[in-house]
């Protein structure tokens, strides 16, 4: 039997997870992931900080020549003592629609998004994922992203709980250019031509790409599409200057100093939208009535919709309840509180984790199971278990 067919087996359509951690050299870390705090350089100072925790991923981290073979690839862990490791990658590849149902793997030949934790100290520089055609130039896919600010991943707001979202209404290209021109002047004042947004616990943004954002210092859960492009247009943050090459990374060779080129990849339309906010806020949705679901023993709510491309739920299972949730498709999910069980496995929300460390709080779930239904009983007598769902194009996420 091969490792991927194990794997799925052990866990009747539920794969176990392990951490996969990626660093940044460009962020300090916000020490909210509940990575041990010896093990934030585990990379090696040169590397920078650990910042991110990736969920579900088939896509490899874009970190420059220092990157691992395999930094942010997922693995699943099999095995009666959980002692064998296989790529998610080669089982996605192996059992195609067997894993993720005839629509996503027809379309799609494999899981086409990820998630993660983003889990910075400070701000970062205002930025945008490249869209469809500027990504294929560069041999990569567009980017668009969301964010949910999870309670229980944000015991404090670090330096700067604030995203500047997009340009403000009646900012024009000759402004930005000047701002590229002033590049190596310290500040070049792109965040002069934006605004910044409070960021609300409990609530989200959809980010699409082409749209600037500077993302502010909650940690962030972020369903996004399977891509790791980004082009930096703040020159300085804090004091830390952005290297040029941060803006022109994922720019052809021929283009890197071709500023109507680099402007070209902003979306304008979204960026000067008057009603940005509207478009793009995601407050939370339940998915059924609430009285309905607390009376079942649960509380679902949709926290990324209204794209084609993402979608994502935060499930609460009620202290000493047992349900059984339904899906329309696969999905992966991080237990970020309590305990109990999911299907066969046991869940629960570490405390601390070593570098390394298996643990017991993320899983994949196939189409077959997430269509069946999937079981999760909370056995505690106070403490609710909360889990973060994520999903690739779902039909049943409402529009925005």
């Amino acid at each position: 039997m091969s490792e991927a067919k194990r794997a799925i087996e052990d866990g009747a359509g539920i794969l176990h997870m392990t951490p996969t951690w990626v660093p940044r050299s460009f962020c300090i870390p916000g020490r909210r992931i509940k990575l041990h705090p010896n093990d934030y350089y585990a990379f090696g100072a040169v590397r920078g900080g650990i910042d991110e925790r990736w969920f579900s991923s088939t896509t490899k981290a874009d970190n420059g020549p220092l990157t691992t073979e395999d930094e942010g690839l997922s693995y699943v862990a099999y095995g009666d003592h959980r002692e064998g490791r296989v790529l998610f990658a080669d089982v996605v590849a192996e059992l195609g629609a067997e894993l993720l149902g005839d629509a996503l793997w027809d379309k799609y030949g494999g899981w086409p998004m990820y998630s993660k934790f983003f889990d910075n100290k400070a701000a970062l520089p205002h930025h945008l994922h490249q869209m469809e055609e500027h990504a294929a130039a560069v041999g990569q896919k567009p980017k668009p992203e969301a964010y949910y600010f999870s309670p229980q991943m944000n015991n404090y707001g670090a330096d700067f709980p604030y995203t500047f979202f997009g340009l403000e209404p009646g900012t024009t290209k000759e402004q930005v250019r000047v701002c590229l021109e002033r590049w190596q002047e310290g500040d070049n004042g792109i965040r002069y031509l934006s605004k910044a947004y409070r960021l609300e616990l409990g609530t989200g943004w959809f980010v699409p790409a082409g749209l600037l954002h500077a993302p502010g210092s909650l940690c962030t859960y972020e369903p996004q599409w399977a891509s790791d492009v980004f082009s930096m247009f703040q020159s300085l943050v804090d004091d830390m200057p952005t290297p040029w090459e941060n803006l022109v990374k994922d720019v052809p060779e021929d283009k890197k100093q071709d500023l109507d080129y680099i402007i070209s990849m902003v979306d304008w339309d979204a960026n000067v939208n008057p009603n940005l906010k509207h478009a793009s806020f995601r407050p939370p949705l339940p998915v059924r009535p609430l009285e309905a679901m607390e009376s079942e023993g649960y509380i679902e709510k949709w926290i990324t919709y209204g794209n084609e491309y993402i979608a994502a739920k935060e499930l609460t299972v009620l202290p000493g309840a047992t349900v059984t949730i339904k899906d329309a498709g696969p999905y992966g999910f991080i237990t970020v509180q309590g305990h109990g069980t999911v299907g066969e496995w046991a869940v629960e929300a570490p405390a601390l984790i070593r570098f390394g460390q298996l643990t017991n709080d993320e899983f994949f779930v196939s189409y077959p199971a997430a269509q069946a239904g999937v079981t999760v009983t909370n056995p505690s007598a106070s403490d609710p278990l909360v889990m973060l769902k994520h999903f690739g194009p779902n039909p049943e996420a409402p529009a925005a």
